[in-house]
């Protein structure tokens, strides 16, 4: 049987119509109205932030890149990272663009550090195997690409005090080559309250034998931050918190020669230096 309309039914029905297309009319301008927006270049250990269409499909170094609703994506640039950083983009109306991000190199000093623990430097066979075990643990937790957009944040300091070890550095622990190191040491008083310096969810809390107390905070896109050595673990593997909830204390637990905090940073397996990310304009 045919369905019959009345003349205003047929108004409102072609009203609704109307604004239906002048909608996707709109969401279409506003997509391609955003222009692709990245750094032309960028330090050794940056975390890159660029702007491209709603709705793109992105990728750099092998791996697709999230985009959030707004159009923006995150990478992370390693410490040994040279030349340029192609980052290729697919919009929404099948144009494909390329960028190249240009990698200005940095230089990094050698740090000795003496006093350290000797079995923390040189491990007997059975430690050495936990060690690994325990940072296989953390790296997997590294994996994540949560939909939460904590790293676009102005990120703020977990903790105040002297810097006492710098990111990228390397290292030689009493007279023994270590590797680069991996975040940037705070020095503080032990028990100093250490604060999430972005929002986002816990995915790692335990006590380590290297690292002592250790909390990987994720902030979503592949973003983590990582607390080692802390004398006390506030959080549990799940909890959200906010920006500058407290999530531990500054301690001298694990491979340590005095209270300070050490705050590293990842973009998925790729390391990034939080001084930079401090230091990165909103």
């Amino acid at each position: 049987m045919p369905i019959i309309l009345s003349l205003s039914s047929w108004r409102r029905l072609l009203g609704a119509l109307v604004i239906l297309v002048f909608s996707c009319l709109v969401g279409v301008a506003r997509a391609d109205s955003v222009p692709i927006t990245f750094p032309d270049s960028v330090q050794q250990g940056s975390m890159v932030i660029g702007r491209v269409p709603p709705g793109s499909q992105v990728t750099t170094a092998g791996r697709e890149l999230r985009v959030t609703g707004y159009g923006t994506v995150v990478f992370g640039v390693g410490r040994d990272a040279s030349g340029r950083q192609t980052v290729s983009i697919t919009t929404p109306d099948s144009r494909q663009q390329n960028v190249a991000v240009a990698i200005t190199p940095r230089d990094w000093p050698i740090e000795r550090i003496d006093g350290v623990p000797p079995k923390t430097v040189s491990p007997p066979p059975e430690i050495a195997r936990r060690i690994q075990r325990e940072q296989a643990a953390v790296s997997a937790q590294r994996t994540r690409n949560d939909d939460r957009v904590g790293f676009a944040q102005t990120f703020v300091w977990p903790v105040k005090g002297r810097i006492s070890g710098r990111f990228g550095n390397q290292r030689i622990y009493n007279g023994t080559p270590g590797s680069a190191h991996s975040g940037m040491d705070i020095a503080a008083a032990e028990g100093t309250p250490v604060k999430a310096p972005a929002s986002g969810v816990i995915t790692f809390a335990d006590d380590l034998y290297l690292t002592g107390g250790t909390v990987l905070l994720d902030h979503g896109y592949g973003i983590s931050s990582n607390f080692l050595h802390l004398s006390r673990i506030d959080v549990e593997v799940g909890d959200s918190v906010k920006q500058g909830e407290v999530i531990g204390a500054v301690g001298a637990t694990g491979r340590a020669t005095g209270p300070h905090l050490h705050w590293g940073m990842n973009w998925f397996d790729t390391r990034i230096d939080p001084l930079l990310v401090l230091d990165r304009a909103p």
